[in-house]
């Protein structure tokens, strides 16, 4: 398996809910992925906001959780 890093700040080994959060939110073949805090910077959100949709998508039952 290939090292997630983070675009902006190249943090390695982003976590799969970071790795499933930017699939969601950016497309399923979203090219540059972001950790949890510069996603958060690029959506303009909190980080807690996006926390909160983790859990909500994992609720759901998304599988790219």
């Amino acid at each position: 398996m290939d090292k997630k890093v983070c675009f902006i700040c190249n943090k390695d080994n982003l976590n799969k809910s970071e790795v499933g959060l930017n699939k969601k939110l950016l497309g399923r073949k979203v090219g540059r992925l972001y950790c949890l805090d510069c996603l958060a910077d690029y959506l303009e959100v909190t980080t807690e906001e996006l926390l909160a949709k983790v859990e909500q998508f994992k609720e759901q039952g998304c599988k790219l959780f």
